[in-house]
């Protein structure tokens, strides 16, 4: 079996000590940022971790932010939004999750003595659009037009979500973009395991997932990290992108998922698309998402037959390429909520008509997931 890498960028919302939802107009971005002050730097990330150019990026959390910027293109503030927690590579998937895990119980003990505790959604459940004031500067728009990514950055705001990793060493430049294309086609069967934004303006949405409603057809469901600039796609969205550090070469990251509380979700999703790239029996290709399916997973989820059936054909394929590979038990989860025809949205939603309280909706997949994450760490502890 081929050796494989992994790594996972995951984005954390909070409500603050009065139960407010923590966003560029709830919060000013400085008391996120000390946050982020007080965890530690790890002396050699920035050799798997892209710093940029304003050195935002030092940590493996970083505030995630929007700056604000003179028309001589000076700092002047910036807009919050959340906390991202990123992972050093992995040779497997379990210690990439061990990170990850590690690195948001740190982020919660910090992010808590501030008066932040992390809630879980992937489209801001109140606001429904970001207004500038002062409107973007012409250098500002600039910056935002450099890509397609770029043009559609503001409307990434409002959202919340992981970027799935993973590389392996004798995939051929083109090989890599024959599975970027072939993730992007699958997508949309693969998204609803993920599904946790049934909130918007402050109430119930009619479906599973606002953040995969409206980001589809803008964003990419996935990105492919190149270095031969003569080999880029060009496409809206991006499909390939030209690698910024040496660590990024050969990266394929899918980015149309919803965020997960129980990160046990990102470890079988990362054994899904490890089986899709190794399967070799799925013939669809697309360089772009298909909004349409996309859509229709968002408002029904595996409800939506076609969806089911399409989530069944790559769930299947992706468990017979591991028939005999050390994850493929890492797909329980997602044969579970299949079988169910659940989303952990459905969660989301019955916890809120229990309550009434979107806050309680929004706060308890992580006192569930985290809750039996603690407990497993400490059964291992005591039988070890």
């Amino acid at each position: 079996m081929s050796n494989f890498c992994f790594g996972i960028e995951h984005e954390v919302a909070f409500v603050d000590h009065n139960g407010r939802f923590v966003d560029f107009v709830s919060t000013p971005y400085s008391l996120l940022q000390a946050v982020v002050e007080e965890l530690p730097l790890y002396p050699g990330d920035e050799q798997q971790l892209r710093i940029g150019d304003a050195g935002i990026r030092l940590k493996r959390w970083y505030l995630e932010a929007l700056e604000r910027l003179s028309p001589e293109g000076e700092w002047l503030t910036c807009l919050p939004k959340g906390i991202e927690i990123r992972t050093t590579i992995h040779p497997d998937i379990e210690s990439a999750i061990d990170e990850l895990q590690e690195s948001f119980a740190l982020l919660c003990q910090v992010a808590a003595r501030h008066g932040f505790t992390p809630v879980l959604t992937s489209y801001n459940p109140y606001q429904t659009c970001l207004i500038l004031d002062p409107p973007l500067n012409s250098y500002e728009w600039r910056l935002l037009d450099r890509s397609p990514e770029d043009r559609t950055a503001l409307s990434t705001f409002l959202t919340y979500g992981p970027d799935l990793s993973l590389s392996c060493p004798s995939w051929s430049t083109e090989l890599l973009i024959d599975r970027g294309r072939k993730l992007t086609y699958y997508s949309p069967y693969i998204v609803p395991f993920s599904f946790s934004s049934p909130f918007y303006e402050g109430k119930l949405w009619e479906g599973l997932s606002v953040r995969t409603f409206l980001r589809t057809g803008q964003r990419p469901a996935a990105l492919v990290f190149i270095a031969d600039e003569t080999k880029l796609l060009y496409s809206n969205p991006s499909l390939t992108k030209l690698a910024r550090i040496p660590a990024e070469i050969g990266r394929l990251e899918f980015k149309a998922c919803d965020s997960c509380a129980d990160f046990s979700l990102y470890a079988a999703l990362l054994a899904l698309l490890k089986g899709l790239t190794l399967d070799d029996t799925l013939p669809g290709r697309a360089t772009v998402p298909d909004a349409n399916l996309h859509q229709r997973a968002a408002l029904r989820g595996f409800e939506d037959e076609t969806i089911f059936e399409g989530a069944q054909q790559i769930l299947t394929a992706a468990a017979q390429a591991l028939s005999e590979d050390e994850n493929y038990s890492l797909l329980e989860p997602l044969f579970a909520l299949l079988e169910q025809r659940q989303t952990p949205a459905q969660q989301m939603i019955k916890h809120y008509r229990q309550t009434g309280s979107l806050q309680e909706a929004l706060r308890f997949p992580y006192l569930v997931s985290q809750g039996m994450a603690c407990e497993t760490r400490q059964r291992s502890v005591a039988t070890s």
